[in-house]
């Protein structure tokens, strides 16, 4: 969220100081929908928590590329709300649960012999994936503001399919059931 936000600032060349709140009230959601995430998390089942975490941060990142398409064609003078209202609410949902259920699920999945170089395997897939994703996000939003957003709500929309498809629910399971369950490309149980 700190490279985003300042970038989002400079790619709008008009009063964007003035029409939205300084960078660091966007991210004032994310404690209290991280702690309903949480409390969610058990009742409704990590899967269904995770379908609307990933489906809300597609929107999110539509509308802020559609913001920043319709700035580009001038065809609507409000697309800075446009934009302050998708990083709300991508952030609201990365919160609620693509931001802490997949470290639940993957501390659930992994029998207790692989734990911890599983752990440690994944942890570092994931850091190199946001360290890519942070290097070639000023490239990306050069060549194409709307298209970057684009790409990025593509891949938010694909995520919600990997779920429906591969991600095993965990809730109440014990570790045989939820490796009984994950048959690759099968349909979860």
């Amino acid at each position: 969220m700190p490279i985003l936000w300042p970038t989002l600032e400079a790619m709008f060349d008009f009063r964007i100081k003035q029409l939205l709140l300084p960078g660091h009230r966007v991210v004032q959601p994310n404690v209290p929908l991280s702690v309903l995430g949480t409390l969610l998390m058990d009742k409704s089942g990590r899967r269904p928590l995770l379908l609307v975490s990933a489906g809300g941060t597609c929107l999110g990142c539509f509308l802020i590329g559609l913001s920043f398409l319709l700035q580009d064609h001038k065809l609507w003078d409000f697309s800075p709300f446009l934009a302050f209202g998708g990083v709300l609410i991508f952030t609201g949902s990365f919160s609620l649960g693509m931001g802490g259920i997949p470290w639940v699920i993957m501390s659930e999945i992994f029998p207790i012999n692989v734990k911890g170089s599983a752990g440690s395997l994944v942890t570092v897939v994931s850091w190199f994936g946001s360290w890519i994703i942070t290097y070639s996000f000023n490239f990306l939003a050069q060549w194409s503001s709307a298209g970057t957003f684009f790409m990025f709500a593509t891949v938010s929309g694909l995520t919600v399919i990997f779920i429906t498809r591969l991600v095993p629910e965990t809730k109440g399971r014990t570790l045989e059931e939820i490796q009984a369950s994950m048959v690759l490309f099968g349909p979860p149980n």
